[in-house]
């Protein structure tokens, strides 16, 4: 496929380091220090991108979401949870080397959603224009040449209850509102769940045998109190250090884990549970990203299901993961690293889990960019400090995620893990047709 942007960054409007004196939502810093020329950041980035031998550092990326209540397990300050205001509701969702622009209704901030790239001069600069500026010296010449973009991020999300029964449009859908599918994956790192939340059961699809015209009818009762859509579905126990597989037009239901989520860069969705944790939904989130000459058309919604999917009687076969290990327990001990596949089923994007053994220098290749949320431990990547925050305070920098490039990846990074004692953990999100993944399939 090939997209020079694309449908959803044209929506985005692209801002210059230094046009917005106001914190932005999605990251809680002031930028309005720096004024640069186009020319000028170009080179910046150029020169940031060289000092750091194709590592970039990011900032830390907050977004907020209107109706649902912090699981308070992302680090963020007890304080700034609700900094944004009312309005907007809590701060629950950290969104790691993202190019997409959050959809979060009239109040969205300008590059909300949008991860920035700590410059060599301090100055923060989203990674839509570091990513035009640098192509495929960052993103590989693969990626570039089939996306022009790059077309996907990862999350925690974090809610103290579970979502509702929602849905991310298929291809065909999502075009109907100059918008992408979002298909996407979940896992559940150890490090981010003290506790489990209200409610750590995700609801995937429908029980076999479920009929459209039952599904229809709980779509019709959504403004009469709850449509009991879930009393179709089946939920299944959520076990740390595993995850799901979870294609765009496929209803699922969330439960309360903190959960690591790589995804296509989209943000479509649309709810079909009217309510959720005794919280109802408004029915404008039924009709979301539905084309106005199709709200009130039930047919619709029931044809961005796939339904087949939503039924399958063998749908944990299809869609559990279990983490895969690339090397054997005898060769991960003797290189003094581990790295492990926990995200592996999807052709738009895959994840792996690296550990690093206390007090070991590594050098670990990877054949694709990728970017990274550090779990646990610090140390050093390319004499670069990483480390693992205990609390943020919002707007705060960190030194916890980075974005490798294509070059540095497959040349090696080595990394350094300073403690005697304590192992350093990193997850590592991949964009689509990572070469290294026909091992796992075979």
């Amino acid at each position: 496929m090939v997209d020079r942007g694309g449908l959803e960054n044209r929506r985005v409007r692209k801002v210059s380091v230094g046009s917005n004196p106001t914190l932005s939502a999605s990251s809680g810093f002031s930028t309005s220090k720096h004024n640069f020329s186009m020319t000028n950041i170009t080179t910046t980035i150029r020169n940031t991108f060289a000092d750091g031998e194709g590592i970039l550092r990011l900032a830390p990326n907050w977004v907020p979401r209107k109706n649902w209540i912090p699981g308070r397990r992302i680090k963020l300050h007890p304080d700034d949870y609700y900094i944004l205001g009312s309005e907007r509701g809590g701060i629950d969702e950290r969104w790691f080397a993202s190019t997409t622009h959050a959809l979060n209704g009239p109040l969205t901030a300008r590059n909300e959603g949008i991860s920035h790239v700590v410059a060599e001069n301090g100055a923060l600069i989203p990674l839509t224009e570091v990513v035009d500026a640098l192509g495929a010296d960052l993103l590989g010449a693969r990626i570039w040449r089939e996306y022009g973009r790059w077309p996907m991020y990862s999350k925690f999300f974090d809610n103290l209850g579970p979502l509702p029964h929602h849905i991310h449009h298929q291809d065909k859908h999502a075009q109907l509102v100059g918008l992408r599918s979002k298909p996407e994956a979940y896992f559940y790192p150890v490090q981010c769940n003290d506790h489990g939340g209200r409610f750590p059961f995700t609801f995937f699809g429908f029980e076999p045998g479920t009929t459209k015209e039952q599904v229809r009818q709980c779509l019709m009762n959504f403004t009469k109190g709850d449509n009991k859509i879930t009393n179709l579905s089946r939920a299944y126990r959520l076990e740390l250090g595993t995850g799901w597989d979870v294609p765009a037009g496929l209803l699922h239901a969330p439960g309360s884990l903190c959960t690591y989520e790589p995804q296509a860069a989209s943000d479509v969705y649309a709810i079909y549970q009217s309510l959720v944790d005794d919280q109802p939904i408004d029915v404008s989130n039924l009709w979301n990203n539905t084309p106005e000459d199709k709200v009130g058309d039930y047919d619709h919604l029931l044809d961005m299901m796939d339904w087949e999917m939503n039924v399958n009687p063998n749908f944990a076969r299809d869609h559990f993961m279990r983490p895969v290990a690339v090397q054997s327990e005898a060769e991960a001990a003797e290189h003094g690293f581990c790295d492990k596949w926990i995200c592996y089923r999807s052709d738009e994007y895959s994840a792996k889990e690296l550990t690093v053994a206390p007090g070991r220098s590594v050098v670990v290749k990877d054949t694709a960019a990728y970017g990274f949320i550090m779990m646990q431990g610090h140390g050093t990547i390319n004499a670069r400090p990483v480390e693992t925050p205990v609390l943020i305070r919002y707007g705060q920098l960190t030194n916890d995620e980075y974005f490798v490039s294509e070059a540095a990846a497959t040349q090696g990074v080595k990394i350094v893990n300073q403690s005697s004692t304590e192992p350093l953990v990193m997850l590592k999100h991949f964009g689509p047709g990572n070469p290294d993944m026909e091992a796992v399939k075979s």
